[in-house]
């Protein structure tokens, strides 16, 4: 399965390129995951928990940054074992970049799976493949671009978001 799509992000590029590096970053954004250790020069380790139509597994696995052409383009690879549920295969040819005030995140994706997963049909597994990688970037976005936001607490006091963003520019001063 293959799929296409694109974000603008109200970030700088190099931020992006950051947060695309970053374990907390990464955890927060794939949907299911449990844990995510390790760095892009070495590779993440991660535990997912996901349900396919009928078929819940918690899948461990590995992703590798390779292609690190930095901070224009980048490719995500990993693969996760879920017992007797199957494997699944992927990744991400990521490219960045800028388009106004903002970063164009553009990637191609494709995912494979086997085992039990396979034998649920192409339109389900396209289905969850396409809703797990929007949902990825939709968070990604999100996270990042969080710094800086007001929100109210339960009192209806403002306080100030802690997004990634917010966090990576108080790091730079």
């Amino acid at each position: 399965m293959q799929m296409s799509g694109e974000r603008e992000i109200a970030a700088e590029r190099n931020a992006v390129w950051q947060a695309l590096l970053d374990p907390e970053v990464l955890k927060a954004c794939v949907p299911g995951c449990q844990e995510m250790t390790g760095n892009a020069s070495d590779g993440f380790e991660a535990v997912v928990v996901q349900k396919v139509g009928p078929v819940k597994a918690t899948f461990k696995g590995q992703v590798t940054v390779s292609n690190m052409n930095e901070p224009d383009s980048l490719t995500l690879s990993g693969e996760g074992k879920g017992g007797a549920a199957g494997f699944a295969k992927g990744g991400a040819d990521v490219r960045l970049e800028d388009a106004g005030a903002g970063t164009r995140l553009s990637y191609d994706v494709e995912a494979r799976v086997g085992g039990k997963l396979a034998q649920l049909g192409s339109r389900i597994i396209d289905g969850f493949s396409k809703k797990m990688a929007d949902e990825f970037f939709a968070r990604f976005q999100e996270r990042v671009e969080g710094g800086g936001e007001a929100a109210e607490d339960s009192s209806g006091e403002s306080k100030q978001k802690k997004g990634w963003l917010g966090r990576f520019r108080k790091a730079e001063s």
